[in-house]
C-alpha cells in the first residue's frame, strides 16, 4: 500500500512516527495531513532513509538544494560533495538535475550516500539521451519518457519534478501572450519544443494517469513542475503561468483519488507585492497541496547574490503559506555552482524559512529564538554557538577579531549595553 493508503487505515506507519517526533506534533495530525493531501513525506518504497521529513500545513518550512553536473563540468565527486555540504547545512532534500556525463551513474551514488529525499526531473535524462542518440529535443519518444520515469522509481527516487501543466491549451496561451524573455524552465522549453514541432498532446498530461500508476507502485511523491514559471519579475502572474497552475490544481485532486501524494511548484521570479497573490492562488487553486517554491526572487538585477533575493522572496511566501524552498545560490544566472554556493545557499533558505516559521506560529520557532536572546543577553557565547543556524560560521566570526573581555564582543567592547555594570 502506498502511504496515503496507510493512512486513510489510520495505520502509523514508521515515517509518520519519526514526521511526528521531530515536529513535536501528534500522529494523528500528521495521518489527517496526508489524507487530505495538505501534508506529504516523500519516500521511495525501494529506498531506506536515515531521515525522514514532511512537508506541509503546520510544519517547518523545509529547503531543499539542488545538485547536479552540465555538459561543461562532469564531476561525480564534486556533485557527492556539494550534496554533502548541503546535508550537512541542514538541508531537507537533494535534487539531482545532472544533464551532463554518465546520468545513471550519477544518480545511483547519489541515491546510494544521501541520506534524505532525492528528487529529480526526469525529462533531463529523456532528453539528454535523445541528443546523445543523434536526434533533436522534439524528436524524444513518448514511451521512452515513460520509461525513463520507471527506470528511475524503481532505482529509488523519492519525488520527481514532471511538467504535466503544460498542454496544447497552455502553450497556445503562451503563443497569445508572449513575454519578455519566454520559459526559463528547462524541463518546460522542452516539452513547448516537443508540443510545438509534433502538434501532440504532452504525454505526461495525456498519459497522466499511467504517470500516477507508476507513482503509485513505488510510492513516489509528484511535484507538479511550474514549466512556465516566471523568469522576470516582468513576467510574473501573467497568464501562462496561471492557465499552467489551474491544469495542476485539476491533476491533483485525480492523484489524491489514486492514492499518490503530491505537492505544486511555483515561481520563480516575483516581485514583493505580488507574493501573497501567488501564494494564496495556488493554495486555492491547487486544493491547499503542499507550495514548493524557488526562491522567489524578487529583482532581476543581483547576479552573486541571489541567494539573498530569494532569501527576502522566500521568507515572504513560506510565511503567506508556502512549505519548502528550493534553494537559490549566490551562482545562480551565472555558472554551475560550488560547495561554498550550496552551503551560503542552504543556509539563506534556511533563515528565510525559520523567519516564516516565526509568523505561521510553527511549534517551536518562537522558542528557539527567545532561548538565543536569553543567552545574548546572559552574554553566554558557548550556548548562543550551540544555538545558532551555523555554530562552525559563529565560531569562526568571533575568533577574527577577540574581545579584551571575554564576556563581550568587539563592536562594543567595555561598553556592551547588555552588561548591568555600566
Amino acid at each position: 500500500m502506498s502511504l496515503m493508503e496507510n493512512a486513510e487505515k489510520n495505520i502509523v506507519t514508521g515515517e509518520i512516527k519519526e514526521v511526528s517526533t521531530y515536529e513535536g506534533i501528534s500522529t494523528d495530525e500528521i495521518i489527517k495531513g496526508i489524507c487530505d493531501g495538505t501534508i506529504v513525506i516523500p519516500k521511495n518504497k525501494n529506498r531506506i532513509l536515515k531521515r525522514a521529513v514532511a512537508v506541509g500545513k503546520g510544519l517547518k518550512t523545509k529547503v531543499n538544494a539542488n545538485i547536479g553536473t552540465s555538459p561543461d563540468h562532469i564531476s561525480i565527486e564534486e556533485e557527492i560533495e556539494k550534496m554533502e555540504v548541503a546535508v550537512k547545512a541542514g538541508a531537507d532534500a537533494v535534487m539531482d538535475l545532472s544533464i551532463g556525463g554518465n546520468l545513471k551513474a550519477i544518480r545511483k551514488e547519489i541515491l546510494a550516500r544521501c541520506p534524505v529525499c532525492v528528487g529529480t526531473v526526469p525529462i533531463y535524462e529523456a532528453a539528454c539521451e535523445t541528443v546523445r542518440n543523434g536526434k533533436k529535443i522534439s524528436q524524444m519518444d513518448g514511451e521512452f519518457m515513460f520509461d525513463v520515469i520507471e527506470q528511475q522509481a524503481e532505482e529509488g527516487v523519492d519525488f520527481m519534478t514532471i511538467h504535466c501543466g503544460i498542454t496544447k491549451q497552455t502553450v497556445d496561451v503562451l503563443t497569445r501572450q508572449p513575454r519578455h524573455i519566454g520559459v526559463v524552465s528547462r524541463g518546460g522549453s522542452f516539452l513547448v519544443k516537443w508540443i510545438n514541432a509534433n502538434k501532440k498532446e504532452n504525454p505526461y498530461y495525456e498519459q497522466y494517469d499511467r504517470l500516477l500508476k507508476i507513482a503509485k507502485k513505488y510510492d513516489v511523491t509528484l511535484s507538479l513542475g511550474d514549466g512556465f514559471r516566471p523568469g522576470c519579475t516582468a513576467d510574473a502572474s501573467d497568464g501562462p503561468q496561471i492557465a499552467e497552475l489551474s491544469v495542476l490544481g485539476e491533476l491533483v485532486l485525480r492523484a489524491r483519488k489514486a492514492g499518490v501524494q503530491t505537492m505544486i511548484e511555483g515561481p520563480g521570479h516575483v516581485p514583493l507585492n505580488q507574493i501573497e497573490t501567488n501564494v494564496m492562488l495556488a493554495k486555492r487553486l491547487a486544493h491547499n497541496a503542499p507550495l514548493y517554491f524557488l526562491g522567489p526572487l524578487v529583482t532581476d538585477i543581483a547576479p552573486g547574490y541571489d541567494h539573498i533575493t530569494s532569501a527576502i522572496g522566500g521568507a515572504m511566501a513560506a510565511s503567506y503559506g508556502v512549505d519548502f524552498i528550493c534553494y537559490v545560490t549566490p551562482a545562480e544566472h551565472l555558472r554551475l555552482p560550488d560547495k561554498r554556493d550550496v552551503h551560503d545557499g542552504v543556509m539563506a533558505a534556511r533563515i528565510a524559512g525559520h523567519a516564516a516559521d516565526i509568523v505561521k506560529n510553527v511549534k517551536g520557532a518562537k522558542e528557539q529564538d527567545f532561548e538565543m536572546s536569553k543567552y545574548r543577553k546572559d552574554r553566554n557565547w558557548d550556548k548562543q554557538k550551540e544555538l545558532s543556524i551555523d555554530p562552525e560560521k559563529f565560531e569562526k566570526e568571533r575568533a577574527k577579531l577577540l574581545p579584551k573581555q571575554e564576556d563581550v564582543c568587539t563592536m562594543c567592547g567595555e561598553f556592551c549595553s547588555m552588561k548591568e555594570e555600566l
